[in-house]
């Protein structure tokens, strides 16, 4: 299998100011053509550095990608290095400049003395334009290995990558088809998961792997498969899913690596039902993740973001009795809150939340991470008691996530 290495370069990353998002992208979109992530480095903007990270890559991959630190100042070195490392200079390039001032032009801006320099290429790689930016690409090739420089800006580089870098590399080298499907699975601990699961992973053939990929009430069971011959290794995985099916039942509540809350949203959708949430310790959070998915006011009323003991009572209407006897972080408050907000924003369902998610505000009988999260429809409201830890937005994504799980046995 062909073997890619990124490096991403800049002291931004570094240094924590800006988040690399750029290698994950990449990682996906390489994986999809069949090319294998040996690794990802990220590099200072200082050509020594620069220089020993090619070296050592080029050790262990046949392409290195490079983004990032082709910008016009002077804090971007990327290709002068590359001119150094190649024995080459930089020459002047009249299609880059042209591509440029179209560019500019296009965003009502005029060519600086900087700008200009973008159309200084190295002499001896071969020049892709970048129809989105400034800044060229550069392809150049060693010993039967490929090392491209493209842009750092996220935009620029997946167009790049989309439309020149990845089919130019399939081209260049003859890459196996890999295919990847993702089940989601709950009510199992990733250890007894994999107990549950042993016979049947023991069972998988040689170019089949399992990944288990664990997270706040679900595992994510990825299978992953490489061959020359897609439609037969499709069929193979899914004759394997078909056997897993048979062995987890309704514990597998996707056969797509989904969001939660894009799941929920395609079940309330094709069921035309409508959902509203009454939140105290989540703040708005399960409103907010189910309003991140595009069409969600298909099924999404509104939320209540009952966060003091006053908005419970006025807004919501539960009873201050059962508040001072029971306290807010209480099953018989929880229970109300769903019911009630079900009824005022008149909905088929609704998620409640109350708890104490930290890091302080607990007692002994409710310590930090006592949740109660309550799920309500005209036919039955289920309640459960949770405790979680003292790290406070961690228990907040907790929360939500075991919230949308047990709307899910209702919706």
């Amino acid at each position: 299998m062909v073997k890619i290495e990124i490096i991403t370069i800049g002291d931004e990353i570094l240094i924590g100011q800006i988040v690399d998002t750029n290698s994950a992208w990449m990682a996906v979109e390489l994986n999809k053509t069949g090319f294998e992530l040996a690794q990802i480095t990220s590099v200072h903007d200082d050509e020594n550095h620069i220089i020993e990270s090619l070296n050592l890559a080029l050790q262990r991959a046949d392409v290195v990608l490079f983004t990032g630190g082709i910008g016009p100042t002077k804090d971007d070195i990327t290709k002068q290095t590359l001119c150094k490392y190649f024995d080459t200079k930089l020459v002047f390039n009249e299609d880059v400049y042209r591509n440029i001032e179209s560019i500019l032009i296009n965003r009502s801006q005029a060519i600086n003395e900087l700008t200009k320099l973008q159309a200084l290429v190295p002499e001896n790689c071969t020049v892709i334009q970048n129809l989105v930016g400034t800044a060229p690409v550069t392809w150049f090739e060693k010993d039967g290995k490929v090392i491209v420089s493209m842009p750092g800006v996220p935009n620029e580089m997946k167009h790049v990558m989309s439309t020149e870098v990845i089919p130019r590399l399939q081209k260049h080298f003859k890459t196996p088809s890999i295919i990847h499907k993702t089940m989601i699975v709950q009510g199992y601990p990733e250890s007894a998961l994999a107990l549950k699961i042993a016979d049947w992973e023991n069972a998988l053939p040689e170019n089949i792997h399992l990944a288990y990929l664990p997270n706040y009430g679900i595992v994510k069971l990825r299978l992953s498969g490489s061959s020359d011959d897609v439609l037969s290794l499709e069929f193979a995985i899914n004759q394997q899913i078909d056997r897993l099916s048979e062995i987890l039942g309704n514990a597998i509540v996707a056969y797509e690596d989904i969001p939660l809350e894009k799941l929920i949203g395609d079940v309330l959708a094709a069921k035309g039902k409508t959902l509203a949430t009454a939140e105290s310790c989540t703040g708005g959070f399960i409103a907010h993740k189910i309003t991140s998915v595009p069409g969600s006011s298909q099924y999404f009323k509104g939320s209540i973001v009952a966060y003091s003991n006053e908005v419970k009572v006025n807004v919501l209407n539960v009873l201050a009795h059962d508040i001072e006897q029971y306290g807010a972080v209480s099953k018989e408050v929880v229970e109300q809150m769903a019911v009630n907000v079900r009824k005022l924003l008149k909905t088929d369902v609704a998620i409640a939340t109350s708890g104490i998610a930290g890091p302080d505000g607990g007692t002994a009988e409710k310590p930090v991470g006592t949740v109660w999260i309550a799920i309500s429809s005209e036919k039955e409201t289920i309640s459960r008691e949770f405790h979680y830890g003292t790290v406070r937005l961690q228990n907040i994504e907790r929360i939500t996530q075991t919230a949308l799980l047990m709307l899910n046995e209702i919706s």
